[in-house]
Protein backbone atom coordinates (compact mmCIF):
# COMPACT_ATOMS: atom_id res chain seq x y z
CA UNK A 1 0.00 0.00 0.00
CA UNK A 2 2.39 2.56 1.15
CA UNK A 3 5.81 3.29 0.24
CA UNK A 4 9.14 4.13 2.56
CA UNK A 5 10.95 7.04 -0.23
CA UNK A 6 13.96 8.23 1.25
CA UNK A 7 16.26 7.13 4.07
CA UNK A 8 18.94 9.15 5.02
CA UNK A 9 21.69 9.59 8.40
CA UNK A 10 21.25 13.18 9.81
CA UNK A 11 23.08 15.55 11.48
CA UNK A 12 21.00 17.61 14.48
CA UNK A 13 24.11 19.77 16.06
CA UNK A 14 23.09 22.30 18.37
CA UNK A 15 25.32 24.76 16.29
CA UNK A 16 23.21 24.96 13.90
CA UNK A 17 20.63 26.93 15.41
CA UNK A 18 24.11 29.03 16.77
CA UNK A 19 24.47 29.33 12.98
CA UNK A 20 21.42 31.71 12.44
CA UNK A 21 22.16 33.97 15.68
CA UNK A 22 24.39 37.22 14.88
CA UNK A 23 27.83 37.11 16.06
CA UNK A 24 31.17 35.16 16.02
CA UNK A 25 29.59 31.85 15.00
CA UNK A 26 26.73 32.93 12.19
CA UNK A 27 27.16 31.06 9.34
CA UNK A 28 29.10 28.67 10.51
CA UNK A 29 26.83 25.18 9.59
CA UNK A 30 25.25 27.09 6.42
CA UNK A 31 26.56 23.78 4.58
CA UNK A 32 24.81 21.17 7.16
CA UNK A 33 21.99 23.36 7.45
CA UNK A 34 21.98 23.65 3.51
CA UNK A 35 22.21 19.71 3.13
CA UNK A 36 18.84 19.32 5.23
CA UNK A 37 17.05 21.87 2.57
CA UNK A 38 18.50 19.61 -0.35
CA UNK A 39 16.79 16.47 1.35
CA UNK A 40 13.85 18.45 2.40
CA UNK A 41 12.98 19.11 -1.63
CA UNK A 42 14.18 15.69 -2.72
CA UNK A 43 11.14 14.60 0.02
CA UNK A 44 9.01 17.29 -1.05
CA UNK A 45 9.61 15.65 -4.77
CA UNK A 46 8.71 12.26 -4.04
CA UNK A 47 5.62 12.75 -2.52
CA UNK A 48 6.73 12.10 1.22
CA UNK A 49 3.70 12.79 4.03
CA UNK A 50 5.32 12.47 6.94
CA UNK A 51 8.70 11.89 8.35
CA UNK A 52 9.87 9.77 10.94
CA UNK A 53 12.74 10.28 12.74
CA UNK A 54 15.32 8.02 15.18
CA UNK A 55 15.87 10.64 17.75
CA UNK A 56 19.40 9.70 19.29
CA UNK A 57 18.40 12.54 22.44
CA UNK A 58 15.19 10.48 23.41
CA UNK A 59 16.47 8.11 25.93
CA UNK A 60 14.75 5.36 26.90
CA UNK A 61 15.69 2.16 28.88
CA UNK A 62 12.87 -0.20 28.93
CA UNK A 63 11.18 -0.76 25.15
CA UNK A 64 10.89 1.20 22.37
CA UNK A 65 8.72 3.81 22.44
CA UNK A 66 6.87 6.17 19.31
CA UNK A 67 6.16 9.63 20.22
CA UNK A 68 2.83 9.96 17.44
CA UNK A 69 0.71 12.86 19.18
CA UNK A 70 -1.21 14.17 17.02
CA UNK A 71 0.22 17.95 17.91
CA UNK A 72 3.65 18.91 18.69
CA UNK A 73 3.59 22.73 19.93
CA UNK A 74 6.38 24.87 22.16
CA UNK A 75 9.51 26.49 23.19
CA UNK A 76 12.13 24.34 23.55
CA UNK A 77 15.45 24.72 25.40
CA UNK A 78 18.30 22.21 25.42
CA UNK A 79 18.76 21.29 29.02
CA UNK A 80 22.39 19.84 27.81
CA UNK A 81 23.69 22.68 26.04
CA UNK A 82 21.03 25.57 26.65
CA UNK A 83 24.14 27.80 25.71
CA UNK A 84 23.46 26.76 22.17
CA UNK A 85 19.42 25.61 21.71
CA UNK A 86 17.46 27.97 23.83
CA UNK A 87 14.11 29.35 23.30
CA UNK A 88 13.36 27.79 20.02
CA UNK A 89 9.93 27.50 18.96
CA UNK A 90 8.21 24.90 17.20
CA UNK A 91 4.89 23.51 15.61
CA UNK A 92 4.05 20.41 13.68
CA UNK A 93 1.76 18.12 13.18
CA UNK A 94 2.18 14.12 14.14
CA UNK A 95 0.49 10.89 12.78
CA UNK A 96 -1.17 8.88 15.08
CA UNK A 97 -2.29 6.50 12.44
CA UNK A 98 1.61 5.59 11.44
CA UNK A 99 2.75 5.35 14.32
CA UNK A 100 0.03 3.24 15.69
CA UNK A 101 0.82 0.99 13.07
CA UNK A 102 4.25 0.83 13.38
CA UNK A 103 3.71 -0.20 17.30
CA UNK A 104 1.43 -2.69 15.98
CA UNK A 105 3.61 -4.18 13.25
CA UNK A 106 6.89 -4.32 15.61
CA UNK A 107 5.12 -6.10 18.79
CA UNK A 108 3.86 -8.47 16.34
CA UNK A 109 7.45 -9.34 15.26
CA UNK A 110 8.42 -9.69 19.37
CA UNK A 111 10.13 -6.20 19.57
CA UNK A 112 8.05 -4.90 22.46
CA UNK A 113 6.68 -1.00 21.31
CA UNK A 114 4.51 1.57 22.54
CA UNK A 115 2.80 4.22 20.53
CA UNK A 116 1.65 7.38 22.63
CA UNK A 117 -0.52 9.50 21.20
CA UNK A 118 -2.28 10.81 24.28
CA UNK A 119 0.57 12.41 25.93
CA UNK A 120 2.61 14.82 26.93
CA UNK A 121 5.91 13.72 25.68
CA UNK A 122 8.00 16.45 24.32
CA UNK A 123 10.35 16.01 21.15
CA UNK A 124 13.76 16.00 21.55
CA UNK A 125 16.45 18.05 19.85
CA UNK A 126 17.60 15.38 17.49
CA UNK A 127 13.75 15.78 15.92
CA UNK A 128 13.50 19.59 16.53
CA UNK A 129 16.93 20.62 14.54
CA UNK A 130 15.73 19.03 11.43
CA UNK A 131 12.53 19.91 11.20
CA UNK A 132 13.68 23.46 11.40
CA UNK A 133 15.29 23.40 8.26
CA UNK A 134 13.37 20.81 6.39
CA UNK A 135 9.85 21.70 7.53
CA UNK A 136 8.99 24.68 8.46
CA UNK A 137 5.65 25.25 6.80
CA UNK A 138 4.80 22.40 8.38
CA UNK A 139 4.88 20.38 5.02
CA UNK A 140 5.58 17.23 6.62
CA UNK A 141 3.78 15.12 9.60
CA UNK A 142 6.00 14.21 12.03
CA UNK A 143 6.62 10.81 14.08
CA UNK A 144 9.91 10.76 16.32
CA UNK A 145 11.22 7.11 17.66
CA UNK A 146 13.40 6.55 21.29
CA UNK A 147 16.98 5.66 19.79
CA UNK A 148 18.88 6.30 22.47
CA UNK A 149 18.14 3.14 23.76
CA UNK A 150 20.94 2.34 27.10
CA UNK A 151 19.74 -1.25 27.62
CA UNK A 152 18.76 -2.91 24.15
CA UNK A 153 20.29 -5.10 21.38
CA UNK A 154 21.41 -3.90 18.38
CA UNK A 155 20.02 -6.43 16.57
CA UNK A 156 16.65 -5.54 17.94
CA UNK A 157 16.80 -1.85 16.68
CA UNK A 158 17.28 -3.55 13.44
CA UNK A 159 14.48 -5.69 13.96
CA UNK A 160 12.25 -2.84 14.56
CA UNK A 161 13.47 -0.73 11.79
CA UNK A 162 12.24 -3.93 9.48
CA UNK A 163 8.88 -3.47 11.08
CA UNK A 164 7.91 0.26 10.26
CA UNK A 165 9.14 -0.61 6.11
CA UNK A 166 6.53 -3.48 6.68
CA UNK A 167 4.25 -1.15 8.00
CA UNK A 168 4.44 1.51 5.63
CA UNK A 169 4.34 -0.93 2.69
CA UNK A 170 1.79 -3.52 3.81
CA UNK A 171 -0.76 -1.57 5.88
CA UNK A 172 0.02 2.75 5.34
CA UNK A 173 -1.74 4.46 2.79
CA UNK A 174 1.09 7.41 2.21
CA UNK A 175 4.62 8.26 2.04
CA UNK A 176 7.56 8.06 4.01
CA UNK A 177 10.50 9.10 4.80
CA UNK A 178 13.31 7.87 7.77
CA UNK A 179 15.93 9.81 9.09
CA UNK A 180 18.35 8.45 11.67
CA UNK A 181 19.23 11.48 13.72
CA UNK A 182 22.52 11.02 15.32
CA UNK A 183 26.35 11.32 14.61
CA UNK A 184 28.92 9.12 13.76
CA UNK A 185 32.01 9.06 16.50
CA UNK A 186 30.23 11.03 19.24
CA UNK A 187 33.18 11.95 22.10
CA UNK A 188 32.22 15.08 22.84
CA UNK A 189 35.54 17.76 23.73
CA UNK A 190 36.85 17.68 27.02
CA UNK A 191 35.60 20.57 29.19
CA UNK A 192 36.96 23.68 29.34
CA UNK A 193 38.78 23.75 25.68
CA UNK A 194 35.34 22.86 23.85
CA UNK A 195 35.28 25.85 21.86
CA UNK A 196 38.98 24.90 20.49
CA UNK A 197 36.95 21.75 19.05
CA UNK A 198 34.04 23.69 17.25
CA UNK A 199 34.92 22.24 13.66
CA UNK A 200 37.29 19.29 14.78
CA UNK A 201 36.94 15.87 15.44
CA UNK A 202 38.21 14.72 18.88
CA UNK A 203 40.87 12.70 17.89
CA UNK A 204 42.92 11.52 14.72
CA UNK A 205 41.91 7.97 15.74
CA UNK A 206 38.17 8.82 15.43
CA UNK A 207 38.20 10.64 12.63
CA UNK A 208 40.82 7.89 10.89
CA UNK A 209 37.70 5.34 11.67
CA UNK A 210 34.26 7.29 10.77
CA UNK A 211 36.48 8.27 7.23
CA UNK A 212 36.57 4.31 6.78
CA UNK A 213 33.15 3.96 7.76
CA UNK A 214 32.10 6.88 5.45
CA UNK A 215 33.85 5.13 2.68
CA UNK A 216 31.92 1.96 3.70
CA UNK A 217 28.22 3.28 2.85
CA UNK A 218 29.83 4.29 -0.14
CA UNK A 219 30.94 1.78 -1.48
CA UNK A 220 28.35 -0.52 -0.49
CA UNK A 221 30.42 -2.33 2.40
CA UNK A 222 27.40 -3.49 4.55
CA UNK A 223 28.34 -6.72 5.62
CA UNK A 224 31.65 -5.91 6.93
CA UNK A 225 29.98 -2.88 8.30
CA UNK A 226 27.30 -4.46 10.53
CA UNK A 227 29.44 -6.61 11.54
CA UNK A 228 31.84 -3.88 12.54
CA UNK A 229 28.44 -1.66 14.25
CA UNK A 230 28.47 -3.19 18.12
CA UNK A 231 32.33 -2.64 18.47
CA UNK A 232 32.28 0.87 16.42
CA UNK A 233 29.58 2.20 18.60
CA UNK A 234 31.29 1.09 21.57
CA UNK A 235 34.85 2.07 21.06
CA UNK A 236 34.17 4.94 18.70
CA UNK A 237 31.35 6.53 21.54
CA UNK A 238 28.91 6.32 18.67
CA UNK A 239 25.79 8.58 19.45
CA UNK A 240 22.69 6.56 21.46
CA UNK A 241 24.85 3.41 20.25
CA UNK A 242 24.28 3.83 16.98
CA UNK A 243 20.79 2.35 17.59
CA UNK A 244 19.57 4.92 15.02
CA UNK A 245 21.58 3.21 11.98
CA UNK A 246 20.87 -0.04 13.16
CA UNK A 247 17.07 1.21 12.68
CA UNK A 248 17.86 2.93 9.50
CA UNK A 249 19.86 -0.17 8.16
CA UNK A 250 17.08 -2.65 9.49
CA UNK A 251 14.67 -0.72 7.51
CA UNK A 252 16.45 -0.93 4.37
CA UNK A 253 17.42 -4.74 4.60
CA UNK A 254 19.94 -5.02 7.14
CA UNK A 255 23.41 -6.51 6.03
CA UNK A 256 21.36 -7.59 2.75
CA UNK A 257 20.93 -4.01 1.81
CA UNK A 258 22.88 -3.01 -1.86
CA UNK A 259 22.47 0.26 -1.77
CA UNK A 260 25.91 2.95 -2.15
CA UNK A 261 25.56 6.26 0.13
CA UNK A 262 25.01 9.43 -1.45
CA UNK A 263 26.75 12.22 0.58
CA UNK A 264 24.77 14.98 0.56
CA UNK A 265 27.14 17.55 3.35
CA UNK A 266 30.34 15.77 3.69
CA UNK A 267 31.50 14.78 6.83
CA UNK A 268 32.56 17.53 9.42
CA UNK A 269 33.81 18.22 12.95
CA UNK A 270 31.49 19.37 15.62
CA UNK A 271 32.47 19.86 18.59
CA UNK A 272 34.59 16.68 19.49
CA UNK A 273 31.83 14.56 16.67
CA UNK A 274 31.89 13.59 13.79
CA UNK A 275 29.04 14.61 11.50
CA UNK A 276 27.01 13.82 8.13
CA UNK A 277 23.97 13.96 6.13
CA UNK A 278 23.74 11.44 3.63
CA UNK A 279 21.15 9.19 1.91
CA UNK A 280 20.83 5.95 1.68
CA UNK A 281 18.95 4.87 -1.65
CA UNK A 282 15.77 2.82 -1.09
CA UNK A 283 15.72 -0.33 -3.19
Amino acid sequence: MGKLALAAKITHVPSMYLSEMDGEHKGCREAAINGHKEISRRCRELGVDTIVVFDTHWLVNSGYHINNAPKFEGVYTSNELPHFIKNMPYSYDGNVELGDLIAKVANEAGIPTRAHSETTLGMEYGTLVPMRYMNPDKHFKVVSISAMCQVHNLDDSAKLGAALTKAIEEEYDGTVAIFASGSLSHRFAQNGISEKYLHKVWSPLLQNVDDRVVEMWEQGEWKEFVEMLPEYALKCHGEGFMHDTAMLLGALGWDEYKGKVEVITPYFGSSGTGQINAIFPVE
